[in-house]
């Protein structure tokens, strides 16, 4: 006993309907697993970028501090130079 044809395009249909929401559900967690994965990375970034103006921060300070020892130690050699002329 032979399935009538609709009952095969029934069944058909169904199968490809089952198709359908199998790849919609894993799309969704692919979709998913994206968005946080994008949330993630731009965490990351954030962060790295704050990290990197306080870097930039303390790099500007350190130059800051090592011009004023240079001036000071240049006074001082200009000082050790006068006494050594003054003999």
């Amino acid at each position: 006993m032979d399935a009538l044809p609709e009952e095969d395009a029934l069944g058909s249909l169904e199968e490809r309907i089952r198709g359908v929401v199998d790849l919609v559900g894993t799309l969704r967690k692919e979709r998913d697993a994206a968005v946080k994965e994008r949330d993630s990375a731009r965490k990351a970034s954030a962060v790295a970028q704050e990290e990197t103006q306080k870097l930039r921060a303390e790099l500007e300070g350190l130059r800051g501090e090592r011009k004023q020892v240079r001036s000071r130690i240049e006074k001082l050699l200009g000082q050790v130079d006068q006494l050594g002329g003054s003999h």
